[in-house]
């Protein structure tokens, strides 16, 4: 649907498990000196050993050399099979172990990725979804993160039964599986078959709730909302939105409030309302103040969010249609038309207070602009300090 895949190229970026992608500084060999051959190794070795613990410790070896080393993802990526082996064994110390590994190893390298899931890493993992343990839940919720990241396991992790898991954790996890779960199905998401499988477990309800409870700047809220965007494409979706309580009330809190990028999918998720059917969804997002946000994003959002935001104050005036060819159709005169329509009066001063803001942030951002065309445009033989600031 146009979205990126989560963070960068659509990596986790859990807490526990991957720090970042530079090179170790952590006393760990690096990845180009002459030990490293010896430690991949004997790393591999104990990880093929009868002993169950040298195994374990092995597998956390291997998390932590690949933690900050793209090399060493490489270098371990014979490890792939014998970690996905230790996934299914009972033991809940390798099973964390060989999943936090096997993370790592997925980080930032695509064959990894995909030949993870061709070992059969994909079962268990699902299997730890609903496990009752916390941190096996996390893990999993985590992995498919950065799994779901690859074009290629995308339709394979859908076709799977993941989708429904993810979801039941949206509902029932701890704070951190949800985030790692809501990132998940995001990166699924921008497949095109696999919207209308997320759909089909009513995501919803879950999502607007998870945006309620995160801060509205956070790459969760961003997430969130990019997912209720797309499902607003589906005429399930707008239902879903506007029959849960306060859904409509949430996307407009992120417009409101959110980072640049949420407010940009907040206003599409309106849009795409709207624009699918005016006479429906024009009071409801109207009763819940939505007015002075798109005043604001008119003027202070990104590029796509100023258009989108024009676009939904012309479907939410009166008529959507311009007056005549005399009455030119500007947002002065779109605005002064739906605050008329607005009941109480808080409302409609606060909807006016903004549009006075927005006129004044416009007029500024132009004099500015005028006062750079001014300096550029200054002839090379006069000093720059004869040619005035001030615009008359």
């Amino acid at each position: 649907m146009g979205m990126e895949d989560s963070g960068s190229s659509g990596e986790s970026s859990h807490r526990r498990v991957v720090s970042s992608t530079s090179d170790a500084d952590d006393g760990t060999p690096r990845a180009s000196s002459p030990s490293v051959s010896s430690t991949v190794t004997q790393t591999l070795m104990l990880l093929e050993s009868e002993d169950p613990n040298l195994r374990v410790q092995a597998a956390k070896d291997i998390r932590r050399l690949t933690k900050t080393s793209q090399r060493y993802r490489r270098h371990f990526s014979g490890a792939v099979g014998p970690l996905v082996d230790m996934l299914h064994c009972g033991c809940a110390d390798a099973n964390e172990a060989a999943l936090a590994a096997i993370l790592n190893l997925a980080v930032k390298d695509e064959t990894n990725k995909i030949n993870i899931i061709q070992a059969g890493a994909l079962k268990p993992i699902i299997g730890f979804l609903q496990s009752e343990n916390v941190t096996l839940q996390e893990y999993a919720a985590a992995a498919l993160i950065t799994l779901s990241a690859s074009p290629v396991n995308k339709p394979i992790i859908s076709a799977s039964g993941a989708i429904p898991f993810l979801v039941d954790i949206l509902r029932n996890g701890g704070s951190q599986a949800k985030t790692d779960a809501v990132l998940a199905l995001y990166n699924l998401s921008t497949h095109p078959d696999n919207l209308s499988l997320i759909l089909q477990t009513e995501p919803i309800p879950p999502l607007i709730s998870l945006l309620k409870s995160c801060k509205r700047s956070s790459k969760t809220a961003e997430k969130c909302t990019a997912l209720i965007e797309s499902l607003v494409s589906f005429d399930e979706g707008r239902r879903m939105l506007t029959t849960v309580e306060g859904g409509i009330l949430a996307v407009v809190e992120v417009l409101e409030s959110g980072s640049l990028q949420s407010r940009e999918h907040a206003v599409g998720a309106l849009l795409k309302m709207c624009q699918s059917d005016r006479s429906k969804y024009r009071e409801p997002i109207l009763r819940e103040g939505v007015i002075p946000g798109l005043l604001e994003l008119t003027v202070q959002g990104t590029a796509k969010s100023q258009l989108k935001a024009q676009s939904l104050l012309k479907l939410l005036r009166d008529t959507p249609y311009p007056r005549s060819e005399l009455q030119p159709d500007t947002l002065e005169n779109i605005v002064c038309n739906i605050i008329s329509q607005i009941d109480g009066e808080d409302q409609t001063g606060k909807a006016k207070q903004m549009l006075s803001e927005m006129v004044k942030v416009s007029m500024e951002q132009s004099l500015r602009h005028l006062q750079q065309r001014a300096l550029v445009c200054t002839p090379a033989d006069l000093p720059i300090n004869s040619c005035s600031s001030e615009v008359p």
